[in-house]
């Protein structure tokens, strides 16, 4: 009986876990694909500050050894260590997540600086 209740607790934590994480992941994607498309419409303080928020992240990424913080939290309650374990996104896309939208992150940045400095020539 406590067996179950304590294995219930900790599917629920890592349900609770693995949705506030999908939401910081689908924000922070929303903030990536922002910066192109604001640039594209010139509106380069907006694009800017959306790159400053990711930026942020990557901070954060990188003080944490390139994990998310919400990754030892949801460990606590699983064994299961797939790519995708504390987040709801396809197993290949939490493998590839941090090259997948790294690059995409650095191209919307070269676009934003290469914009916005020739748009005031």
């Amino acid at each position: 009986m406590i067996r179950r209740v304590f294995a219930q607790v900790r599917e629920r934590s890592l349900l609770v876990i693995k949705i506030v994480h999908t939401i910081v992941w689908v924000f922070f994607v929303a903030c990536i694909a922002a910066v192109p498309v604001l640039t594209q419409r010139r509106a380069f303080v907006a694009a800017a500050c959306c790159a400053a928020i990711v930026l942020a992240e990557v901070l954060v990424l990188a003080l944490n050894r390139w994990s998310c913080p919400l990754t030892p939290l949801a460990g606590r309650h699983t064994d299961d260590r797939r790519p995708n374990f504390d987040i709801f996104l396809p197993e290949w896309l939490a493998r590839h997540n941090k090259t997948v939208f790294g690059w995409l992150y650095a191209a919307g940045l070269v676009y934003l600086i290469v914009s916005w400095v020739s748009q005031s020539d």
